[in-house]
């Protein structure tokens, strides 16, 4: 009898133990967003939409990529980001086509215009991470949470570490250089730069630079040309198209660092999304502003 009242407790034991790791499970894995909702992935999601170019970089940094099964138009790199399915913009999506798309998982940016994106999506109860990546720490943030909700934390960790070291590098090959002042040149009307609200102004810190509206905490705030011009940069830093812009008009041509030839041209498409490049960024902008010193 003793025998068989042991094999008798022995699967209501084991029924009992894995509705314990079940729970456990979804208990340890709650997290909350930036709008303040609570997310529960019981089961590694498989079909994932990303309406972030940076969530959609660092999805294929940690090996999710083949979860993806819708983008925005401008989640571009990696470049296999093409073929996934384009579902329209990441500010005020289409809630129609994102369920269309049959997701486990939204990834959303929490700007206040995606609020009704997200309570819609999570009323129709599909989970919906909306993070708000403006800052370095940002982005580490969201890669560990990505990392859990996926399932794939040790290589989330190995991605967070990797951009970590290289900003690290950049740093302390920097940290004693001269640091020259810049003006970050985003768009040209209304005039908008880059403030100490974004993670823009931390990489010209990295790398060895002082931005002149670092004080403002904006993220992207508007300004005027003659308050640029009172604030004397020493370099502007803008893309191709703004260094066309600039080169022409005949605002500029009084600023010394356009008459002098210094307007630095950089890569957006690197340096604009806070993701797996962020060390990459650093990296150029050092090179611009202290050329010699990367290596």
């Amino acid at each position: 009898m003793p025998v068989l009242r042991i094999a008798l407790l022995l699967p209501a034991a084991s029924m009992v133990l894995a509705a314990c790791n079940s729970r456990g499970k979804s208990e340890r894995n709650p997290v909350t967003d930036d709008f303040g909702d609570t997310v529960i992935v019981r089961n590694a999601p498989k079909r994932v939409v990303s309406l972030n170019p940076a969530t959609t970089e660092i999805a294929f940094a940690i090996g999710a990529g083949d979860r993806l099964v819708g983008r925005t138009h401008w989640d571009l790199y990696p470049p296999a980001a093409s073929a996934v399915p384009d579902l329209g913009s990441g500010i005020r999506p289409n809630v129609e086509a994102v369920l269309g798309a049959r997701p486990d998982l939204v990834l959303l940016y929490a700007s206040n215009d995606n609020r009704p994106a997200a309570i819609q999506l999570h009323a129709a109860g599909v989970n919906t991470l909306s993070l708000k990546i403006d800052h370095i720490r940002d982005f580490h943030r969201a890669v560990g949470l990505m990392g859990l909700l996926l399932d794939d934390s040790a290589r989330a960790a190995i991605v967070s570490d990797s951009v970590a070291r290289t900003l690290d590098r950049v740093r302390s090959m920097t940290g004693s250089l001269p640091k020259p002042t810049v003006f970050w040149h985003i768009w040209d009307a209304p005039l908008i730069t880059i403030g100490g609200g974004s993670y823009m102004d931390e990489l010209i810190t990295i790398a060895g630079g002082r931005n002149v509206y670092g004080d403002m905490p904006a993220a992207s705030p508007t300004v005027g040309i003659e308050d640029v011009l009172r604030r004397n940069p020493r370099y502007i830093i803008t893309g191709p198209e703004g260094a066309v812009k600039i080169k022409s008009d005949p605002r500029w041509s009084s600023t010394p660092a356009v008459k002098e030839g210094r307007v630095l041209v950089v890569d957006t498409a690197v340096v604009g999304r806070p993701a797996v490049r962020l060390g990459e960024a650093a990296i150029a902008l050092a090179s611009l502003l202290h050329p010699g010193v990367i290596h």
